[in-house]
């Protein structure tokens, strides 16, 4: 008789919890934003190609257009606001911006702070950038060579490990890069986000990210975290659901000339529609 009640409860239990998240949602921040019609969403600026000002000072870039996208979902208009990486959190938790789209890794201890909602939207790992002329093409390669890298960083570390290279620390990126340049090293193993912002740049005619991307860590958009459960955070689950389903995604890293990324591809295979030819 006590398992018969608790399996007919359970429902009822369920029904209870359901209500009570739905009785703590506010929903401010969607409210605020369909009332003035207007979406303010936090971007990087310095970040090519996935944000950074053209020649007139706007603001374009892969994850820029992500932005307009919503806005448009939406059915109102867009502003953008250049965040960067030490103070994007605190602008959407002080509601400067309503929404963030900044190239942001997605941890467990972000998750806390932020509403981080799935599925996430684009990933990056260690890889390394290098001399096309070298003809790298596999991860063993680099056993017994020199390569430089950032003090500090752990992508050192995992290069040493796995595959025996002789890591050669400098204190910053540039530092480091110059070495490469100087021909100290034959790579420069680092986050393939950066590495690729670097090739998009112009500056790094001959060279290329040959290998395949490793350790990769997904990256998050985000909500104010009191909507993450609620109307806000389940209409982005949505957007980037359907931006990896129909190819979004895939098309903007073509538009903006991103190494094509296995994570999207997988991603577009996962959510495809089943019925589809």
């Amino acid at each position: 008789m006590i398992k018969l009640l608790k399996f007919l409860l359970a429902p009822v239990t369920g029904l209870a919890v359901a209500s009570a998240a739905s009785a703590e949602c506010t929903n401010d921040t969607w409210n605020k934003v369909m009332d003035r019609g207007k979406l303010v969403v936090g971007v990087k600026a310095d970040y090519k190609p996935w944000g950074y000002r053209d020649t007139d000072g706007n603001i374009i870039g892969m994850e820029a257009d992500m932005a307009a996208d919503v806005a448009r979902t939406m059915g109102v208009e867009l502003e953008m606001v250049a965040v960067q990486s030490s103070n994007r959190m605190q602008f959407l938790e002080q509601g400067k911006i309503d929404l963030m789209i900044a190239t942001m890794s997605d941890r467990a201890d972000r998750r806390e702070i932020v509403g981080i909602v799935g599925p996430n939207y684009y990933t990056s790992g260690t890889n390394v950038l290098a001399p096309a002329a070298i003809g790298l093409k596999e991860w063993q390669e680099l056993n017994g060579k020199p390569v430089c890298g950032k003090q500090g960083a752990f992508y050192n570390q995992i290069v040493e490990e796995r595959y025996g290279a002789e890591i050669v620390a400098f204190v910053g990126n540039a530092e480091a890069k110059q070495a490469l340049r100087d021909k100290k090293c034959i790579a420069w193993v680092y986050d393939d986000s950066s590495i690729m912002a670097d090739l998009s740049s112009g500056e790094w005619d001959g060279f290329e990210m040959p290998l395949a991307t490793e350790d990769d860590n997904p990256w998050g958009l985000a909500v104010p975290k009191d909507e993450e459960n609620c109307i806000f955070g389940r209409f982005m689950s949505g957007m980037q659901y359907n931006w990896h389903r129909n190819g979004t995604l895939v098309g903007l890293e073509s538009k903006w000339g991103i190494q094509s990324t296995q994570y999207l591809v997988n991603q577009k295979e996962r959510f495809k529609d089943w019925l589809a030819d």
